[in-house]
Formats: C-alpha cells, structure tokens, sequence
C-alpha cells in the first residue's frame, strides 16, 4: 500500500511534493476539486511516514513530510505580517447567520460595539517564541492552481470556500483567495469580501486552522517518537518532534469560544472571557487569524462549537505532563492546559454517549452563531447547549459514520498507550454497537458497514465540575444507511485492533480481521477502492432558490469574475464560477445525469487519507495482533 501511494506514476503527490485529496479530479465534497489539498491530508502524510519508519526505521521521509507542510500549508511569517494586534481587542463580532442568503446583511456584520474577550495566549506565545507569527496549518490549498489565484504569491495557492453560515454546503460557496488583494471578484470594490462581511471592504490574509488535523499530525509526531525511541533512534525525530510540541502551543487556541466569550452565552452582550475563562478546553471547529497586508492591523478568532469527531485524547495526553518530554510545548502553562483538556475530553465522549454506543454531535456556546437564547429542553456541558449536528446542517454534521472512527481511534490509542479505565468503558460499549452493526457475505470482498445515522433525544442532563455521569436511555442513534466506505472501514479496523488488542476482545480482533480481509479484495493497481455512486452531483447546476435556500446564492449588486473570466452573479451556479469542470475527463458522464438523458454517475475515488488509513490499519494489526 505504502509503495503505491508513493509511486509517481500513481499521482497521489504534485510536482513539489505535496499530497492531493485525491488522484481523481472531478471530487466536490469539503474540498471542491481533488488536487486541492487539505490539513487532513497533510497530517495522513505525515503520519503514513511515521509508519513507514516504525517498519523499516528509517525516519527521512517522515522530517521531510514536516518540511513539505512547513514549505506549503503552514503560513510563513512573511505570508502573516501581524501587526497592531490587541489581545484585550482580538477581534470585531460578526454574527452569522442561518442562511447564505442573509450573507452579508444579516451574517458578517462587523459590529464593534459588541464587547469581546481576551486573548489569553498571544503573550504568552509571542514571549515564549520570540514572534508573533501563528504555527498551524491552514485547512485548504488549490494544488494544481486550479483557480489560478497563486494566491499569498506562490503557485500551492491558499484558498477557503466555506464563510456563511450552518447551512452553506460545499454546493453553496465561492472559492476564494486567502490573499484577497482585490484582483478578483469585484475588483477593486472589495474582491470577495462584499459576499460575507458588511462594510467598506480592506484588503487583508486570512487563515483558518482545522483543529483536528493539527492534532492527527501531532499524534502521528508522538508516534513517530514512541517507535524511533524504541528502536535507539530518537535522535532522529526530535528535531521535528519539537516543532509538533510547538504545533500544540497554539493549538490551544482551538480551546476557545470565537470571541472569547464565557461559557453560558446567551446574547451578543453577555459577559467577556477575562484570562482563560473563555476556554471549553476542547478542540473547536477552527481558529482563524488575519489582518493587513501592510500589518497595520490583525485579527485572531477561535470557534463557538465543539464536535465530537474532532476531539483527540491521544494529542492532548502527549502535550501533557503525562507524556514524553520531547514532545512538551514550551510555553509555561501549555502542559498543564493540555491535561485539562484530556480530562475534560473524556467527559465529553462521556456526556456524548448514546444508549446504544455512538458518539453524538457536540455542543455550543453559540446557539445560531450569534449567541442565540438557550434551549431550555436541551442540556449543557460545562455551559455549552447540546447540539446533534453542529457546526454545518448540510448535510447533518454528525450523520457520517467516519466521524466516529476517526475519533474512537484516537481513544482507542489513548487507551492502547495508557491503560486508561474510562477510555476503556467508552470503547466497551462503542465497539460493541459497531460491531452489531457491522456484516460481512459469503464472496470475498462482501462487507458492510454503518453509513448514515440519524440522531434522536438528548444527553440526560447538564455536566459540570464533579459531574461524574448522566442517564443517557433517552440519547439514540438510528442507522439510516450502510455501505463500503474502504477509507471508513481502513479507520474501523484501526480503533477494533487498538481496542482488542489491549483489551484482549475477541470481537474486536477478529472483525477487525474481517475488515481488512474483505478491503483487500477491493485492491487494483493504485490501492484499494470501490465504485460510489455520486446522486448529489445534481447540485452542480443546481440554481439558488431563496424559499428553499439551494443552489448557489451571490448577494443583489455583486457582480465580478473568477481568474478564468467566469462571471460571479446572482443566478450563476456552482458550475457557472467553476467552468474547468467541464474539461475534466470525467465530465461527459455528470453532463449526462444533469441533461436528464443518463444516469447518476459513477467513480472509484483514490483519496489519500482513506489509502493512509487502509495502509496504517494493515500496519496495526500486523503489530499489534499478527496473523
């Protein structure tokens, strides 16, 4: 697996090295081309080349993945020039809105009169490492330059799509610069900004940081120490184990609401964090952080809303004091947010279970992302309103399965590494439900696995300090489809060969087994795939329609072009601002199912964190059970 994803023929890298979110082209899902790339795609990099090294040990790859990531996805200081930055004043409030089509009258009104906390980190950070450049990585890049944007002055260009709102699916964005220097869009009236904020436009960067995959890649760096140590070379790893510590310093900003507001909010007005007291101790959605490009002026923001599929127990107890010193952030007080934040992780998973075993959405202390009034009827974790789907609603974001394999493989490796009881009794009951759910045929290559779920009821009360349960029977989930995902099923052996491994679980081990057996049959030449029918690619004509609020919406008087000449109008379609679909090879086939004269069309997708997480799976059960 390993050779054919690093094979040049395949076409799983760019030129300069860095990894697609697929081989394949014609992909619109979170990215909305396949030689985008994404955070998580870099952190599966960096991981798969932590593997590589615990089996052959030899660890050049896996620095050199680092390398690449610093080189692209993580901004330079020079693509960052922060200045003016006031850390009582981190920000202006920009409420957001239930639609795009309330973008920018209603959502990305910058308002600032509205009261705003503190920034508790930036001086410590800015102390500890002598500059105020951020170290994350920015979620998305344009690959291949797709839009032609050479956005931030280089041809890997940073971009972003989403910015209006819970209800704006990929089908509903405009890509755009990070960069905006106004040469696109509406020009000089303000490039893109007139689309999502109110107000006279600045030209400004702007980065936003995906918390979860900062954390898979620092789990991978902790990885990557555990083995190099065990095989007398750590030396060999330190040197980009330091910069993952480094990494997790300002991760912390992931543990904070978007305007460093308390816990409880439930108005624009209510009361400002002061210190740390705007901390979930989570890890949110985002955490984004611009300004101008002269550096007058900037900006930083964390996010309102916590999922569970972005939690990661395993990062947090490694920048613990709890977890080997090579890794350990330097700031003085990183460490000791970091168990905290363990310990409040666990209680989440805890609060989130349902009577049957899955994990549900999260919570928010933003209801509406305007800090909304609360729901009376629903339950709070440490003052956060419980929320099934959080963040996005289109689709629902907590109906994937893959979001509870990704996270219950990092408790799964939490427990594997420390023996934690807790850890244990939530995968007990988690696998158990999986399991149940999970079948397997009489031919080779027969599998099935949950798809889609639907959620229902709440958790059974509010969690605060010193809560040590709830009464979860009214918290439900219901499997609405199955199906086989291989990336999913790659990440579901992994948490059934980490848990059955420790816990010495029969089920575990051998559904595993079943697992990767059944995934292999789907092996061709480039790794290991299945044919998926793509229904939603009816959206890509789709037109906006403001009593059902689909389709793509351009606010009345914007009128601009994308770098290709596209014209960005009210009326145009995901299609109309993306015209180089129609010079992809596999065009011919959606030209079809959108005329009506043939069906929904069909791809076997290469993505490069479903072939990481089927390769590691392999790897695991090698280590960890063997045949």
């Amino acid at each position: 697996m390993y050779n054919k994803i690093k094979d040049p023929a395949n076409g799983y890298f760019s030129p300069e090295g860095v990894p697609y979110h697929s081989i394949e082209t014609l992909v619109v899902e979170a990215p909305d081309h396949g030689h985008e790339t994404t955070s998580e795609a870099f952190s599966y990099y960096i991981w798969l080349e932590a593997y590589y090294g615990r089996v052959t040990g030899n660890w050049a790859p896996f620095n050199q993945a680092w390398t690449v990531a610093e080189k692209y996805i993580i901004p330079t200081a020079a693509l960052q020039p922060t200045g003016g930055y006031n850390a009582n004043d981190p920000a202006d409030y920009a409420p957001e809105a239930s639609q795009p089509s309330l973008y920018p009258s209603v959502g990305g009104h910058l308002d600032s009169s509205i009261p705003v906390g503190q920034d508790p980190l930036y001086n410590e950070l800015t102390s500890t490492y002598g500059t105020n450049t951020m170290y994350g990585m920015h979620w998305i890049l344009d690959v291949d330059n797709v839009y032609g944007y050479t956005g931030c002055g280089q041809k890997v260009s940073y971009i972003n799509t989403f910015q209006r709102g819970e209800q704006e699916s990929a089908w509903e964005t405009v890509a755009h610069p990070s960069c905006d220097d106004f040469k696109y869009g509406a020009g000089a009236n303000g490039g893109y900004l007139p689309l999502f904020i109110s107000g006279t436009p600045s030209k400004q960067w702007r980065f936003t940081d995906a918390p979860d995959a900062d954390s898979r890649a620092i789990q991978a760096a902790f990885d990557a120490l555990t083995w190099a140590t065990a095989q007398g070379k750590a030396s060999d790893v330190t040197g980009t184990v330091a910069k993952a510590a480094k990494m997790g310093d300002y991760l912390r900003y992931s543990m904070y609401d978007k305007y460093f507001k308390n816990p409880g909010c439930a108005s624009p007005t209510c009361a400002v964090g002061t210190g740390k007291s705007s901390a979930a101790y989570l890890q949110n959605w985002y955490y984004s952080w611009g300004g101008d490009p002269g550096g007058a002026w900037s900006w930083r923001i964390g996010a309102s809303s916590n999922h569970v599929g972005y939690q990661n127990p395993l990062a947090a107890w490694a920048l613990s004091p709890a977890g080997p010193a090579a890794i350990r952030p330097k700031s003085s007080t990183a460490p000791g947010d970091w168990a905290t934040s363990l310990n409040r992780q666990i209680e989440f998973y805890t609060w989130l279970q349902s009577a049957e075993g899955a994990f549900a959405g999260g919570a928010t202390n933003s209801v509406n992302g305007n800090y909304g009034a609360r729901n009376s009827s629903l339950p709070s974790f440490y003052g956060q309103q419980y929320d099934y789907q959080p963040v996005y609603h289109d689709p629902q974001s907590n109906e994937w399965f893959g979001f509870q394999v990704w996270s219950a493989q990092r408790v799964a490796e939490y427990y594997y590494v420390t023996g934690d009881a807790k850890a244990k009794a939530l995968l007990d009951k988690w696998a158990s439900w999986a399991i149940a759910n999970t079948s397997f045929g009489s031919t080779a290559g027969d599998f099935s696995i949950p798809s889609t779920m639907r959620w229902s009821g709440a958790p059974g009360g509010n969690w605060n300090a010193g809560t040590t349960s709830v009464n979860n029977a009214g918290l439900h989930v219901s499997i609405v489809s199955s199906g086989t995902d291989v990336g999913v099923a790659g990440s579901y052996a992994r948490v059934l060969t980490y848990y059955g491994a420790k816990a010495n679980n029969q089920a575990a081990k051998d559904t595993a087994k079943k697992l990767l057996d059944a995934m292999w049959a789907h092996s061709d030449s480039k790794g290991i795939a299945v044919e998926e029918t793509r229904e939603d690619y009816k959206r890509f004509d789709d037109p906006n329609n403001d009593a059902t609020n689909t389709g793509l919406f351009i606010p009345s008087g914007f009128n601009g072009k994308m770098p290709n000449g596209d014209v960005i109008a009210p009326g145009k379609t995901f299609l109309d601002i993306r015209s180089f679909y129609k010079n992809d090879p596999a065009w011919p086939q959606v030209q079809a199912y959108l005329n009506g004269t043939g069906p929904a069309p069909k791809f076997t997708f290469h993505r490069f964190w479903a072939q990481s997480d089927m390769a590691m799976a392999m790897s695991d059960y090698a280590q960890l059970i063997g045949s």
